[in-house]
């Protein structure tokens, strides 16, 4: 598919903020018509998003979720564990230590399920999306100032909460998704069997 009419090609560009955790620019661009705008976007170092799947006995399956509050909508939002990456830091190896210091659980098993891009109008984020089972309970190690709260539900209970509005954060409705999917067999997943993870940074 030739998409070479939609394309918009940077002509100029500034930064507007240099933040510890974002980075903000402003962009001239040049529309596909001849015409010029600008853009403003954020530079983010990209994230992934764990579906942690807790089998306390056969046909009894669990998923783990956090409760956090979100400060910039003054709200405590239900979530899968997800986190930041590292400079560098590989994917899976990210999706290990975050799952260990957000929730104390390790994973014997992991599967990478696909990616998202959550604010494509203004973010050059991404968050990686990981499957994780075979699951045994640790220690958790937060990060100074990280407060929040890890509890368990059904896939129904989930799925519910994601119709009635009570959860409504981006990556946990396509983390929802991908989970109805996979268990109903339409979406397979290539299970890899992994070292345990190392904590801390």
């Amino acid at each position: 598919m030739d998409d070479r009419h939609l394309v918009e090609e940077k002509t100029a560009g500034m930064e507007l903020f240099k933040g510890r955790f974002l980075h903000a620019f402003r962009d001239t661009v040049r529309l596909p018509d001849g015409s010029t705008t600008s853009r403003e976007y954020v530079v983010h170092p990209g994230a992934v998003m764990i579906i942690p799947l807790l089998e306390d006995e056969p046909g009894s399956l669990r998923v783990v979720l956090e409760r956090q509050y979100r400060y910039p909508v003054h709200r405590v939002m239900i979530e899968f564990p997800a986190g930041k990456l590292d400079p560098g830091e590989d994917v899976l190896a990210c999706a290990k230590r975050e799952l260990l210091e957000e929730t104390g659980y390790s994973a014997r098993q992991w599967a990478r399920a696909g990616v998202l891009h959550p604010v494509i109008s203004y973010s050059t984020e991404f968050i990686d999306i990981w499957f994780a089972k075979g699951l045994s309970l640790g220690q958790r190690q937060l990060d100074a100032g990280e407060f929040l709260d890890v509890f368990t539900a059904t896939p129904a209970e989930l799925l519910r909460w994601c119709r009635d509005g009570a959860v409504t954060d981006a990556k946990t409705l396509t983390g929802a998704l991908w989970l109805q999917n996979v268990l109903s067999g339409v979406w397979p997943l290539h299970w890899q069997d992994t070292a345990a993870p190392r904590a801390g940074r």
